[in-house]
């Protein structure tokens, strides 16, 4: 028996159930693992109770997701006592704490840190003998074949063009969990998404950390090179990008999307606070003044952006005036959407070295505070649009609702609606009736 039947028989006919925690990075590494369990002849299951390999993929960028996990994890155990299964953690908490997690839960059969997923197959040829940790770094980048991925979705799918950071902004831990910045060949990424177009996705959303701090290792080609060759991908109705540092972006990028046939007008731009003063102390290599010139030069270049932010509170010695400064900020830009937090210390970072100053009770009030601001400034965005027609890619039904039709504009705005035919996996004209902070509806009045 040769190594890859060896590795396969102890796959076949194995059930596998994957729980993700964490960002796009992480749900596109999850489709990669069941892709590669499936194509070693495992059988993808969509519940822990059906299936006797149960993988979790976390998140260590928050510590909440932290928490989330390890009682994820403590409830398993008592699973396992009852059924005879694997237990597996990957992904970045497995690289940050590695042999501590096994030390504590005895019933986790396998770590694997996010630069090893490719060996798998291997990894599960080692179980019956004994427990495997496998976080070793990798300098170069590692292909895993683009047929080798089973996606959740049919028509909107991510791709992969970097990973890693260099920039150690002070809260994050993300260098220390995802390694040192590392990109993909370009013709790679160009490969992949000619691929999906041949399958009829319809929305592509490069994926880094950083991704505009992109260069081919092959050419030096940068991300301007990458987004032009990407939009001649006819086929491909939308292209995103997440996310971009506000450090490296250039002029240059929104010339390249506004001169695009399929680049989308949308652009997330994590500015994580609106007071210089604590900017500097993030390590975020721009002030308020450098990010708001930024944005101007993008309102002058793309007129219908749509911008989405991220957004940190109670970060170490933030003052009043420091988050007024941040809800300043909000009104100035006036974003469609933003993802907020509360500041957490996260292990290895220089900002778990300083006095976690603002009290939690402190944090909490601020985060509602912000959140109800940026509500409001989505209601009176969101009101504008009513009588207006636009472009969505439906993306399948409601979750709320099987009546209803869900999709995303061009803004990457939920948009609600009807329709007697099914419209999934296809881009429609809706014209918006209605509005919430969150989500649009609209009638459906064409098929484009």
């Amino acid at each position: 028996m040769n190594k890859m039947e060896k590795n396969n028989s102890n796959l076949t006919n194995r059930k596998f159930y994957i729980h993700t925690f964490g960002c796009q990075m992480n749900e596109n590494d999850s489709e990669h693992i069941a892709g590669i369990l499936a194509s070693a002849g495992a059988e993808l299951s969509y519940s822990a109770e059906e299936s006797d390999i149960i993988i979790i993929n976390t998140c260590a960028v928050r510590e909440k997701s932290v928490e989330k996990f390890y009682s994820l994890l403590g409830r398993l155990a008592c699973f396992k006592k009852k059924k005879n299964i694997i237990i597996g953690v990957i992904g970045c908490v497995s690289q940050l704490y590695r042999s501590k997690i096994l030390d504590k839960n005895p019933h986790v059969d396998f770590i694997i840190g996010p630069d090893n997923y490719w060996k798998m197959p291997q990894i599960f040829s080692r179980l019956s003998s004994e427990k495997v940790i496998s976080t070793q770094w990798n300098h170069k980048w590692h292909e895993i074949p683009c047929t080798q991925s089973l996606r959740k979705s049919h028509y909107s799918a991510y791709v992969t063009i970097m990973e890693g950071c260099n920039n150690f902004c002070t809260y994050c831990v993300v260098p220390f969990t995802r390694g040192r910045e590392k990109c993909r060949p370009i013709q790679n990424i160009l490969r992949e998404m000619r691929y999906l177009s041949e399958k009829g996705y319809k929305e592509i959303y490069l994926l880094g950390q950083d991704v505009n701090s992109y260069v081919a290792p092959d050419s030096g080609e940068t991300f301007c090179d990458l987004l032009k060759k990407a939009d001649k991908i006819e086929e491909i109705g939308w292209i995103r990008f997440i996310s971009s540092h506000p450090k490296y972006f250039t002029p240059e990028i929104a010339i390249v999307i506004s001169e695009g046939n399929n680049i989308c007008h949308q652009i997330h731009l994590p500015v994580q606070s609106g007071s210089s003063s604590i900017l500097r102390k993030m390590n975020r290599g721009y002030t308020r003044d450098e990010y708001l010139e930024k944005i101007d030069v993008i309102h002058k270049l793309i007129p219908d952006v749509a911008l989405s932010t991220d957004i940190i509170v109670g970060f170490p010695e933030e003052t009043e005036e420091d988050f007024n400064e941040t809800l300043s900020l909000l009104k100035t830009v006036r974003y469609t959407n933003i993802f907020s937090f509360r500041y957490s210390p996260r292990p290895l970072t220089a900002a778990s070295k300083i006095r976690d100053s603002v009290p939690l009770r402190e944090k909490r009030g601020r985060l509602v505070e912000l959140q109800t601001f940026q509500r409001n400034l989505q209601l009176e965005i969101n009101k504008s649009f009513i009588g207006k027609s636009m472009k969505v890619l439906c993306l399948g039904k409601s979750k709320k609702d099987p009546n209803i039709y869900s999709g995303r504009n061009e803004g990457n705005q939920v948009v609600n609606f009807k329709s007697k035919k099914d419209v999934r996996g296809k881009f429609i004209d809706v014209s918006i009736t209605g509005y919430g902070p969150y989500s649009l509806q609209g009638k459906l009045n064409d098929i484009t």
